[in-house]
């Protein structure tokens, strides 16, 4: 098993397939962005399958697929089903904003993804467009009504409330995840680039008190994958609730993951400027245990914890650069 030095066993490898994205979200990409990386500094999927394949024998189980929106790197569902293949991975998932989704959540499902999790932060069209700068709230709803055609069971919204702008959209997106049976998710917007930092996060204390009464909502032991999100359920089990606060109830005495982003980048923190090149040695034709050897140097380099609200203006690279 993979172990930092501070003792967290590393099981969670999210995999960034690309860093652009069709759109261009007021938290995560600014608009005129171009700074891209090139394709030639992709890694290939034999590349990507390779490294992950080094992950799972070390003991990684749970992998997400992520970007970015991974639905634009071409022929994605040939990457999922080798990485669903991988021997030891028990969990294949994949993060999106939904609006490639309808036309390839079959072929995502028959290749071996398990769970997904759609980004939707307004059931109002003119507030979706106003947050994600695209008009794609129709599509985002196409792709969860084919996902759900297409058997997907585990399917969570992720909404990111931003003050004065959403937050009072919460009650509404809780009454469509029960309708939907979706569980829905509300995350804190972290201070990465000028977007993120520049984004107001309202405090989800009341948020979660005026859900939990309304809704008759008490805490759950339940995981639903990996992550660090902690969970509510109402009383009838109609309705599931997380909430991921990196910034108000941080979790880094319990991180198990790193990120490896498209150019073959290993990030080990997202608050903190950690990471170790993969690609140059994939590309100078290293053996597997030498590869193995740098993914164990890597995660020594985790830190203990990210500096959000001790430097909010420390990351200036934006999540879609890191995968998300």
């Amino acid at each position: 098993m993979l172990s930092d030095r501070f003792g967290r066993s590393i099981d969670y490898l999210r995999i960034s397939v690309t860093d652009r994205c069709d759109l261009r979200c007021q938290y995560c990409i600014p608009k005129g962005f171009k700074d891209f990386e090139t394709p030639e500094h992709w890694l290939t999927f034999d590349e990507l399958t390779r490294v992950a394949a080094l992950f799972a024998r070390l003991g990684t189980r749970h992998m997400r697929l992520t970007g970015g929106e991974p639905l634009l790197r071409r022929n994605l569902p040939e990457l999922a089903a080798r990485l669903a293949a991988l021997p030891g991975l028990e969990d294949l998932s994949l993060s999106t904003n939904g609006t490639q989704l309808r036309h390839q959540a079959a072929a995502l499902r028959q290749a071996g993804v398990r769970r997904l999790n759609v980004s939707l932060d307004s059931l109002r069209a003119d507030c979706a467009r106003e947050i994600s700068g695209a008009d794609s709230m129709t599509a985002v709803l196409d792709g969860l009504a084919a996902a759900k055609a297409a058997g997907f069971a585990d399917i969570k919204i992720n909404m990111v409330p931003i003050a004065g702008v959403n937050d009072g959209d919460i009650e509404a997106m809780v009454a469509f995840c029960i309708e939907q049976g979706f569980v829905l998710r509300l995350i804190e917007a972290m201070p990465m680039g000028n977007t993120g930092q520049a984004t107001r996060s309202p405090d989800l204390a009341p948020i979660l008190a005026r859900l939990g009464q309304r809704f008759d909502l008490t805490p759950s032991a339940i995981t639903l994958g990996a992550g660090p999100a902690r969970y509510w359920r109402s009383a009838d089990g109609r309705f599931t609730l997380g909430l991921i606060t990196p910034l108000s109830q941080h979790f880094c005495a319990t991180c198990n993951r790193v990120r490896l982003s498209v150019d073959g980048t290993l990030y080990l923190c997202l608050g903190q400027e950690a990471r170790f090149e993969l690609r140059p040695l994939l590309r100078a034709g290293v053996s597997d245990d030498e590869l193995e050897q740098a993914i164990r140097t890597a995660i020594e380099l985790k830190p203990e914890k990210h500096e959000f609200v001790e430097s909010p203006q420390k990351i200036v690279r934006i999540m879609a650069k890191t995968g998300g």
